[in-house]
C-alpha cells in the first residue's frame, strides 16, 4: 500500500498560524510516502510569504512534490509577472515547475496550469498534456497520478471560469492511462470520478491553512492506494487539531472507478 497526503492552497500571507503546528504534527503522525501540494503556497507571491512556505517545507520529513498555483506569481508587480513569473517560486520552493516522483507503487506527475496572462483562469496546453503523459510511459501496473492546481471540471455552483484546455486535458489524460487527478484552487473538497471520463478519479483538496474558507473548514486529503483500490479520507480542522471527518473508497474495474464504500 502507498499513502499520499494531499495539501493545497496554503496561502501564506493569509494563513492561519494556529493551524500550522497541528498540520505538521498530523503529517508526521500519518507517515505518508509522499506529500503532494497542488499550488498556492502564497497569497501575493511576496518574498516574505515564500520564506514562510519554505520554512514549512523544510519541516516535512516525507518526500514532497509540488506545483505552483496562480497566487504564486506576482499580482502587484506586472513587470515581474510578465518577464520572470516563476523567479520567486523557483528560489523558495523548487526549480522544477513540473516535477515527477516514482516508487514501486505509484508514478506521480506534476503539471503547471498557471497562465501568467490571466490571474485566475488556468491554461493547459497540448504540449503540457503530452509531457505529463510521457511521465506515465514506464509506469506499468503502478498507480498513475497527475497533479494540477486548476481542476479539470467544475461543479454547478462554481462561478469561476473553467481552465482553458480542460476538455483536452481530460481526454488526453484518459487516453494515456492516468488514473487519479489531484487539484486545488477552489478551497472545496471533491472526490468523484470525472463526469465525462470515469476512468479518471477527481480528487480536489480544500485549503489546509488559508483563512479564506468556502463552506467547509480547513482540510486536506489522505489517499491510501492498494492496487486497484483507493481509500480517500478528508481530514478537517477542529479547533486546533486535524481529525478524519469522512472517507470514501473506490475500486478500478474495467478501467473505470466505481465507489465501493
Amino acid at each position: 500500500m502507498k499513502r499520499i497526503l494531499h495539501l493545497s492552497d496554503l496561502h501564506y500571507g493569509r494563513a492561519r498560524e494556529d493551524l500550522e503546528e497541528p498540520l505538521l504534527e498530523v503529517i508526521d503522525r500519518l507517515r505518508p510516502d509522499l506529500v503532494v501540494i497542488s499550488g498556492d503556497f502564497t497569497q501575493r507571491a511576496r518574498r516574505g510569504q515564500f520564506a514562510r512556505a519554505r520554512a514549512f517545507l523544510d519541516r516535512l520529513d516525507p518526500p514532497w512534490l509540488a506545483v505552483p498555483g496562480n497566487h504564486d506569481t506576482p499580482l502587484d508587480n506586472l513587470w515581474l509577472r510578465m518577464v520572470a513569473p516563476w523567479r520567486r517560486y523557483r528560489r523558495a520552493v523548487h526549480h522544477d515547475l513540473e516535477p515527477r516522483y516514482a516508487d514501486d507503487g505509484m508514478v506521480v506527475v506534476g503539471v503547471n496550469t498557471v497562465n501568467r496572462f490571466a490571474w485566475q483562469r488556468g491554461r493547459l496546453s497540448e504540449r503540457r498534456i503530452t509531457r505529463a503523459c510521457e511521465g506515465f510511459n514506464a509506469a506499468g501496473d503502478r498507480t498513475r497520478v497527475a497533479v494540477l492546481h486548476h481542476p479539470l471540471q467544475h461543479g454547478a455552483g462554481v462561478r469561476k471560469r473553467l481552465m482553458q484546455g480542460a476538455e483536452a486535458g481530460l481526454r488526453g489524460f484518459a487516453d494515456c492511462g492516468a488514473q487519479i487527478v489531484l487539484s486545488g484552487h477552489l478551497h472545496n473538497t471533491v472526490i468523484a470520478p470525472m463526469r465525462a471520463f470515469p476512468e479518471l478519479l477527481f480528487v480536489q483538496a480544500g485549503t489546509c491553512l488559508s483563512s479564506r474558507v468556502r463552506g467547509e473548514p480547513n482540510t486536506f486529503n489522505l489517499l491510501d492506494l492498494d492496487g486497484p483500490d483507493v481509500r480517500i479520507a478528508r481530514w478537517a480542522a477542529d479547533d486546533a487539531e486535524f481529525l478524519e471527518s469522512d472517507a470514501v473508497s473506490y475500486v478500478r474495474r474495467d478501467g473505470v472507478w466505481i465507489r465501493s464504500g
